[in-house]
């Protein structure tokens, strides 16, 4: 699927032609659309550069192709995982021509469709380095965002500290951890590409550009020293969950473990009792209250121990 998009004074409308100064945003194109859209433009793209952002496996980059120039960085999204929404990251392909700017990516994202509504202050499709800068803009800014949604989401997990805490709660934030990795080897390699973008000469940019890539490469540097950040808090807090479920594993083993010695002092004593010897070898056995004697000693032994183990802090 493709659509066709032009601004007209800072106003965005969608067109069915390719003219000049168009944004032509792909969403997993099938091959014969790509060669639809090469048609269109009237440019020999290869299909594999302008399919590439369907890999999920391609690292960010830009080559510099005859009349065409392919930018790929990562973005953020979500997909289903076990049943659940986790953070990911996929690439998104810019294209470059004298006249036009293509995106390609594997699903919507809403990072495009922050421009396609119309919500970008001083946004034209004539001004493609602009435009490319302010993409690149808005990734920076959606990291972030999803980092302090992942950081909120550890803060609900911490909050369990002092209640019940699960398993659940370790592998929930394994998953985290696991998507941080993901956003700091993304926003290293979108790192790489600004570095080059800065030395980039080969289209038209204005005099508002350079400021505008200086912006974005601060928030690129922001959100990659948030995710160390947050990665060093959630291993702390993983750590801590770890901590508290193997203590309160020891704790329960040893309740049990007193509540074992104090019920083997009964068993042994009426062990003994319960021995096939004759009545004068066994103490009490003839003596009117024998029984008696002998649970009031077994209590007072069971007391005794019960005030060991407590002074021992087993209780």
């Amino acid at each position: 699927m493709f659509k066709i998009y032009m601004t007209d004074n800072n106003v965005i409308h969608e067109e069915e032609k390719a003219e000049p100064g168009c944004w032509i945003h792909m969403v997993h194109p099938t091959v014969q659309e790509c060669e639809q859209v090469c048609g269109m433009l009237g440019v020999k793209i290869d299909t594999v550069d302008l399919m590439a952002a369907l890999d999920e496996e391609e690292s960010a980059r830009i080559e510099l192709e005859e009349g065409y120039t392919l930018i790929l960085v990562d973005i953020p999204t979500l997909e289903l995982r076990h049943e659940k929404e986790v953070y990911t990251t996929i690439p998104l392909g810019i294209l470059l021509t004298q006249q036009h700017i293509i995106t390609v990516c594997g699903k919507e994202t809403p990072i495009l469709q922050f421009f396609q509504t119309g919500r970008t202050k001083e946004f034209s499709t004539k001004k493609k380095m602009r435009f490319v800068y302010q993409i690149l803009f808005r990734i920076a800014a959606l990291y972030q965002n999803n980092l302090r949604i992942i950081d909120k989401k550890r803060i609900a997990i911490e909050g369990k500290v002092e209640g019940d805490t699960e398993d659940f709660d370790l592998i929930e934030l394994h998953e985290l951890e696991s998507t941080l990795v993901y956003f700091a080897t993304s926003l290293r390699a979108n790192g790489v590409v600004l570095d080059r973008l800065t030395r980039y000469k080969r289209l038209e940019q204005y005099p508002d550009d350079q400021e505008l890539l200086d912006d974005v490469i601060i928030e690129n540097k922001q959100a990659i020293e948030m995710t160390s950040i947050y990665r060093d808090i959630i291993n702390g807090t993983r750590e801590l969950l770890s901590s508290i479920i193997d203590n309160r594993l020891n704790n329960v083993m040893k309740y049990l473990a007193t509540i074992t010695i104090i019920m083997a002092i009964p068993t042994i004593i009426s062990g003994f009792y319960g021995m096939n010897v004759t009545n004068n070898s066994i103490p009490f056995a003839a003596h009117p209250f024998g029984f008696g004697i002998v649970a009031a000693i077994t209590v007072v032994i069971v007391l005794m121990v019960l005030i060991v183990l407590r002074k021992k802090k087993m209780l």
